[in-house]
């Protein structure tokens, strides 16, 4: 085979071995290792041919992570369907888990609140930005301040500055 296939890339150009299909359809291939006629070498390369060739249309999650540790060169053996299978059936169990520890853990707090061990967060009201000139300082009002002994109930009357 290697003697076959050494002639046709030297006649034809490039062979593409292919490895493996997705279940998203995309195809992979290796080039194996390769001299040339000058005698250099050219070492083996790993491509993927996507199922959808429109590059505006390719999403992130599009290649497996599996098929992308191995075009990467972080495997050395590509994935097979069964672990492909078994990874994605793995990851769903996860997901699932972890929507049952967030709904647990909302329903514990709920609780803990219910109960008063545990305060609510504090609602803080912020005016303006630190980095304003006002920011910290104290807003001018127009409404009357009082040490509780001058206060006459119904003297006070809104100025008319702002309307």
């Amino acid at each position: 085979m290697s003697r076959i296939a050494n002639f046709l890339r030297r006649s034809f150009g490039v062979v593409k071995e292919h490895v493996g299909t997705d279940h998203l359809g995309n195809k992979y291939y290796i080039i194996p290792e390769q001299k040339t006629w000058t005698g250099r070498i050219i070492r083996a390369k790993r491509t993927m041919e996507p199922s959808n060739p429109a590059e505006y249309q390719y999403l992130e999650g599009s290649i497996p992570s599996e098929w992308d540790a191995w075009i990467r060169g972080r495997r050395n053996q590509p994935p097979t369907l069964e672990e492909l299978m078994k990874n994605e059936s793995y990851r769903k169990n996860i997901k699932v888990k972890a929507q049952e520890a967030l709904e647990k853990d909302m329903a514990l707090q709920a609780k803990e609140y219910e109960e008063g061990l545990v305060a609510r967060p504090s609602q803080t009201q912020v005016k303006g930005h630190a980095s304003a000139a006002h920011f910290g300082k104290q807003e001018i009002s127009e409404d009357p301040v009082s040490t509780g002994s001058t206060f006459q109930p119904g003297a006070w009357t809104p100025s008319g500055g702002k309307k």
